[in-house]
């Protein structure tokens, strides 16, 4: 399996291209500024075809290139309903400082909608690409966060995590539909419930495992010791 890590934008958010091989289709997940020059580069060199665009979340630095990268390929972009209208107001999604910030970033609206949009839901198998993706519904970073996973040709899952879970650290939840309770279910479930063994593309950062960041990571380490 094939997974080339794009830091995109002046966050460095992750894009991730997937694909079970060279010379055949592939899935674009999270896709944020810039996106679209990094990933062509990735296709050209890897002779890949887009069959679809998975967002783990709604914030701009993870979806600001996927109506881009959905109109020039003419691909699906799924999404979680409940983060469907961050797409249109970016600046819903974070404090008031940090909203005039953006504004400036982003320039004032209107903004790019996906024209293929598709929800996705807890329980969901997407099969795209000759990949199986497994949905898990993930509050707490925004109400429509959610994980992707796949299992590797050696049997190990590999969990897209946006930004639920980082390596030492966790997604934050005091910006505007953040909710701390949510996120430590959230990350009980989807976590500290997964194998040792499964493999944490997050969202910002470095790629990690369960077993790393449940003997090191100081949030979920306290989380697992609560009743």
């Amino acid at each position: 399996m094939l997974i080339a890590a794009l830091p995109t934008g002046p966050l460095a958010a992750n894009c991730y291209v997937l694909a079970p091989a060279p010379g055949g289709d592939c899935v674009i997940v999270d896709s944020g500024q810039g996106a679209a020059t990094q990933v062509a580069k990735v296709l050209a060199e890897h002779d890949l075809t887009p069959a679809a665009i998975l967002l783990t979340h709604g914030h701009f630095d993870h979806v600001w290139s996927a109506a881009e990268l959905g109109e020039t390929h003419q691909v699906p972009v799924y999404l979680h309903s409940d983060d469907h209208g961050l797409l249109t107001e970016p600046a819903a999604g974070v404090d008031a400082g940090f909203a005039t910030q953006l504004q400036m970033l982003l320039g004032p609206g209107p903004y790019p909608v996906p024209a293929d949009l598709r929800e996705v839901a807890d329980g969901d198998t997407l099969s795209l690409a000759g990949v199986e993706f497994v949905v898990e519904h993930t509050p707490g970073h925004t109400p429509g966060s959610v994980v992707y996973t796949v299992t590797a040709e050696d049997g190990v899952p590999v969990m897209f995590a946006g930004d639920l879970v980082f390596a030492g650290s966790i997604g934050r939840t005091d910006f505007p539909g953040g909710d701390t309770e949510a996120m430590d279910r959230s990350l009980r479930s989807a976590v500290l419930d997964r194998p040792d063994v499964t493999r944490i593309l997050p969202g910002h950062g470095p790629g990690t495992t369960v077993e790393r960041e449940r003997a090191t990571n100081p949030y979920l380490r306290d989380i697992a010791g609560r009743p």
